[in-house]
């Protein structure tokens, strides 16, 4: 496969929702699980395991969680579409109907990512504040980013999901992970069904950056 550059990779790194069943190559596998551990993390402790869920059982019983959270989640959304403009709508409505492919074919994703993270090995520094923790997540985070993106590189469709958090318990028992541990993500990964990644949407730099001080424009 030919080399593709970083901000090619970044910009053009869409969730690709819908992927073949067909088999990833345990040397592709490898690499984009490297990649993983190749992120920065707090202290270099690397608070974080990655399970592969390739075992069709496991990735049924996945997808049956998946599923039952997804038809929850997804409700409001669809539910509020027809408030929306035209084009906003157009761009939901493509959104949701690749949401539910994923649900209704979870487990045929090759190989199921699932992330984990032990929060004894965190430099959580906010946890103090009067706001949802975050920073525990920035050990974790450019993991699966740096698997996203390699991901990219080696022609696999991805998208990054944290619904099955909301059955941990179940996933927990289901792959051993031990007492103590959490789970912060789940990556279905494949080759892709349709066209797969390619640009991006997403709001101007000019929005999300400043200069010095909140809403000061960029230099």
């Amino acid at each position: 496969m030919p080399e593709i550059g970083i901000y090619e990779a970044m910009s053009t790194l869409r969730a690709v929702r819908r992927l073949r069943p067909d088999p990833i190559p345990d040397d592709v596998l490898r690499r984009v699980l490297e990649a993983a551990t190749w992120a920065p993390t707090g202290g270099n402790r690397q608070p974080w395991r990655i399970i592969a869920v390739k075992d069709s059982a496991k990735k049924e019983r996945l997808g049956v969680l998946y599923r039952e959270i997804w038809e929850a989640y997804s409700k409001p959304y669809a539910a509020g579409l027809a408030k929306l403009p035209d084009d906003v709508r157009e761009k939901q409505e493509r959104m949701i109907r690749a949401g539910d492919y994923l649900a209704r074919n979870f487990e045929q994703s090759p190989v199921i990512c699932i992330f984990c993270f032990a929060p004894e090995g965190m430099a959580i520094t906010d946890a103090q504040l009067e706001r949802p923790s975050v920073v525990g997540g920035g050990s974790v985070y450019p993991s699966v980013e740096n698997l996203l993106l390699a991901c990219r590189a080696e022609g696999l469709g991805c998208t990054l999901t944290t619904l099955l958090c909301e059955h941990e318990p179940a996933v927990k028992e289901l792959l051993n992970i031990p007492d103590g541990w959490g789970t912060a993500a789940a990556i279905p990964i494949g080759y892709p069904l349709l066209r797969g990644h390619g640009p991006i949407s997403r709001r101007p730099i000019e929005e999300l950056a400043f200069t010095d001080s909140w809403g000061e424009p960029l230099g």
